[in-house]
């Protein structure tokens, strides 16, 4: 490499830059390569970092960002509202014939009860003449076996 030596000042002061830039070139190239190193670190380092308070963003900041813009919507909203009577009304319409359905539970409990009663009653009752009919039939066959035996005592004797 052939460099020519100006004889102006400025064309001295050129060929020095450049004789000063051939020399910097390798210190330079070291210097890109520790900044591509040290940028290449600090992005390993900042990614987590970044990805972690993106969700927390998500997790906290965004419902109340979103919260607050439904507000702001219904009440700049110029369509009015629907009523909410129409739940009001199911519910006590539910409440009312669960009292009458509970009513008529209630009724038919009872006159089942009394009914039931009047069975058992009659049953007894049943019962009791049944009984009582076997009684007298079994006297009078009592009493002809023993009219029968004395009858054949008598006879043997």
């Amino acid at each position: 490499m052939v460099i020519e030596v100006p004889t102006t000042w400025t064309g001295r002061m050129k060929a020095r830059a450049v004789r000063t830039g051939q020399l910097m070139a390798p210190v330079a190239d070291q210097a890109r390569m520790a900044a591509a190193q040290r940028v290449e670190d600090a992005r390993y380092w900042a990614a987590p970092r970044l990805h972690s308070a993106a969700h927390g963003f998500e997790d906290q900041v965004a419902p109340k960002v979103s919260s607050m813009l439904i507000t702001a919507a219904r009440k700049i909203d110029p369509t009015p509202t629907r009523s909410r009577r129409w739940p009001t009304f199911v519910l006590l319409t539910g409440l009312a014939v669960g009292a009458v359905g509970y009513m008529f539970y209630r009724r038919n409990a009872q006159q089942w009860t009394e009914h039931m009663k009047d069975s058992a009653s009659d049953a007894s009752r049943w019962v009791s003449e049944k009984a009582d009919r076997t009684a007298e039939s079994t006297e009078r066959m009592a009493g002809r076996v023993s009219d029968k035996a004395d009858e054949a005592s008598r006879k043997m004797s």
